[in-house]
């Protein structure tokens, strides 16, 4: 073979190559699975970004907050937040508009048995609305948890003492000290649980009884492990919880970077996302050996999903009870603010609070952004 023939002979079988080579990649690339965040825009709905306490009766978009964090539809449907270091509670009504619930903007305690917007809160951190349709929240700073009724606007107080402390399980939950309580949800029955976060604890309060117990934890900031019988396990950092149609528990914890489901029927815990260390890995892939960043917020949305704030890495992330991947859906773990959009461009700050609305909307506490920002799928 001529030196020329054998050159043009290697030209077309490195041609040949590099198109199979393309054309593989191609398949390889076309075949990948498509971003679950690609479905998703998220917009903000209320906050400049810049902190304050301003705006209420104007569009809650252009009113200035202060670092919120737990959020919730409410029966009404309007959107509830803590805004913390305004140290009151907000309304964004249908209408876009914002107002004021509960607090009068000052740190303090006062205000039982009175106007709730003319009471002083500390930090309320988490709000839920029980079956009466009342607003229920945590003051964390106060260790305890208060009621709005929203037909007489009156306020009180329905767990804690005021004081920090662990005692009380057996008697009235009014006469009981918690530590740092943070996330209250209620189980299926309409009991009330709070997140003891200081004593490493989640405790209930009988929907009728009033009285308080230990549902879980031992007051040690110890692993849980799988399996693990629901009384007498220690739990480390229990934050936030939600409730799942079934009745079963979620429970993310803080310190121990994991979520959990508990069983209820038979009383057992179930590991189901993060290692227990703390990172930023494994979106894409099996939740159980992915690595969490101190998760504070969690939410279930109607298939069954399970929500996340993961707070340090700035994102929220979703379990995918289908395949049990765990999936980044907002932010790149990185701190920043926005742009709205993209959610995988808009980097959030560490967000606190998070909501899985009915009509399949995610609401976000985007807390030291000073927003609330809503996740919705593209139409």
């Amino acid at each position: 073979m001529s030196p020329k023939i054998h050159a043009c002979l290697l030209r077309s079988i490195v041609s040949k190559l590099a198109c199979l080579s393309l054309t593989c990649v191609v398949t390889v690339i076309s075949g990948m699975p498509r971003s679950y965040a690609a479905d998703w825009i998220v917009e903000t709905v209320a906050g400049t970004g810049a902190k304050g306490y301003s705006g209420d009766g104007g569009a809650a978009s252009e009113a200035q907050i202060n670092n919120p964090y737990g959020l919730v539809i409410g029966p009404d449907q309007g959107l509830y937040f803590c805004d913390i270091d305004n140290h009151v509670i907000r309304k964004v009504a249908d209408d876009g508009t914002i107002s004021t619930i509960a607090g009068s903007g000052k740190a303090g305690y006062s205000g039982d048995g009175g106007p709730a917007k003319e009471a002083l809160l500390n930090q309320p951190y988490e709000i839920r609305f029980n079956s009466d349709g009342n607003i229920l929240f945590v003051e964390m700073p106060n260790h305890l948890v208060r009621k709005v009724d929203l037909k007489s606007g009156l306020i009180s107080t329905i767990a804690g003492t005021g004081k920090a402390g662990f005692s009380g399980d057996g008697g009235p939950a009014i006469d009981a000290t918690f530590h740092r309580p943070h996330s209250i949800q209620f189980d299926a029955w309409g009991n009330l649980l709070i997140c003891d976060i200081g004593n490493h604890r989640i405790r209930r309060i009988g929907k009728s009884s009033g009285l308080v117990e230990t549902l879980s934890g031992t007051g040690e900031k110890k692993a849980t492990p799988e399996g693990a019988p629901l009384f007498q396990t220690p739990l480390n950092g229990p934050r936030a919880l939600d409730v799942a149609p079934d009745g079963d528990l979620w429970l993310a914890l803080r310190e121990g970077n994991a979520v959990y489901r508990i069983d209820m029927k038979k009383g057992r815990f179930h590991h189901v996302a993060g290692t227990g260390k703390k990172g930023f890995t494994g979106n894409g892939g099996p939740a159980a050996t992915a690595t969490l960043s101190g998760p504070k917020g969690i939410s279930l949305d109607a298939q069954g999903n399970v929500w996340l704030a993961d707070t340090e890495s700035h994102s929220v992330r979703m379990i995918d009870m289908q395949t049990g991947n765990l999936q980044l859906i907002a932010g790149n773990g990185e701190r920043g603010d926005g742009p709205d959009g993209d959610p995988l461009k808009c980097q959030l700050a560490r967000p606190h609070g998070i909501f899985a609305a009915a009509d399949g909307s995610v609401y976000i506490g985007d807390s030291e952004n000073h927003r609330v920002r809503r996740l919705r799928k593209k139409e």
